[in-house]
């Protein structure tokens, strides 16, 4: 049967953006992934291979070899010589149960998703602490001064994520944070923040939201911006927030492998500067003295860190560090 003009129109109209049309997939950097961030130079697909031989490295070391199921389902009983060709619904059943086993069995503790940015390269993780991973092969590096890799920069590790909105943000953290903040615990931190490809929320606002958190977990809790105790790590990317708390942040030259184990000059650990602490009655925080050292690469050489005080009013001591991009 010959197709009609309007028959013609009606496809053309259907399938008009089917070319156009993103279909998210669940290789994607989503809200409820825990993982690593890594980012890199221009060179994505070398760094997730660098990505994958180095924490594999490590995760034996911590977790042991990584198992694998050779154990497959066998397919001789899909036709047993039974009539059971006539049952659609039971058919369909054992298929979905076949597939759901297979994908179960191919997955693996480390998976690489499309992170949203460029040159930055996400790592899901699987029954595996990602904090506790990165900051074993941050400390081999630098107490080995092993150079393992080229094109990796930074490492990341993500122990959350949530909605990058100010009320999720909140409500996510607020949670979150307790396990290092809430008192009794307590102890002197920092907040790092970036955003890629995300322009909904304003700097400032976010940063004072989650310094406000910290203060009413425990007012005990003051900032450091020279060697802090605990530094909370906000990587924003599109409509992901990802969040993680870490120690030694100064100490492993900001989770840089590049920098982490070059030699350093002076062996004596930093000291923590006068002054440097923001006070009470809306003060100015002073700038904090640090070397920079070398950059933590072409992707990271332009970032400075600013200091934004908090206005008087809020919790008395709070304050944090964001990078500029």
């Amino acid at each position: 049967m010959a197709e009609t003009p309007e028959s013609r129109k009606r496809n053309k109209k259907r399938y008009a953006n089917y070319g156009n049309k993103k279909v998210k997939t669940s290789r994607e950097l989503e809200v409820g992934m825990q993982g690593i961030l890594i980012t890199c130079n221009m060179n994505e697909r070398k760094c997730t291979a660098e990505a994958f031989s180095l924490l594999n490295e490590y995760a034996d070391q911590l977790y042991g070899p990584e198992k694998f199921s050779d154990a497959e389902e066998s397919d001789s009983d899909v036709n047993d010589g039974q009539d059971d060709d006539d049952d659609a619904e039971a058919a369909l059943k054992k298929e979905v149960k076949q597939i759901r086993s297979s994908t179960q069995k191919r997955e693996r503790r480390f998976q690489a998703l499309d992170s949203g940015a460029n040159n930055v390269v996400f790592i899901r993780t699987q029954n595996i602490d990602p904090d506790k991973l990165v900051h074993h092969i941050l400390q081999d590096l630098y107490t080995t001064k092993k150079k393992k890799s080229r094109v990796i920069l930074r490492m990341l590790p993500v122990s959350g994520t949530c909605k990058a909105f100010i009320e999720d943000m909140e409500k996510y953290l607020g949670t979150f944070l307790e396990p290092w903040f809430k008192a009794p615990n307590q102890g002197t931190f920092q907040i790092v923040f970036k955003a890629r490809n995300s322009s909904h929320n304003k700097r400032e606002e976010v940063i004072k939201a989650l310094a406000g958190l910290v203060g009413q977990l425990n007012p005990n809790n003051k900032v450091d911006l020279t060697n802090p105790e605990y530094t909370i790590i906000i990587e924003v990317i599109k409509s992901v927030c990802c969040v993680s708390v870490v120690r030694d942040y100064m100490l492993f030259r900001k989770f840089n492998v590049q920098e982490v184990v070059k030699v350093d000059k002076v062996q004596n650990p930093p000291r923590r500067i006068e002054g440097s602490q923001e006070r009470a009655g809306g003060q100015e925080v002073e700038a904090m003295k640090q070397d920079r050292g070398a950059a933590d690469g072409a992707a990271d050489q332009k970032e400075e860190e600013t200091v934004v005080p908090i206005e008087e009013g809020n919790n008395d001591g709070q304050g944090h560090v964001l990078d500029k991009q």
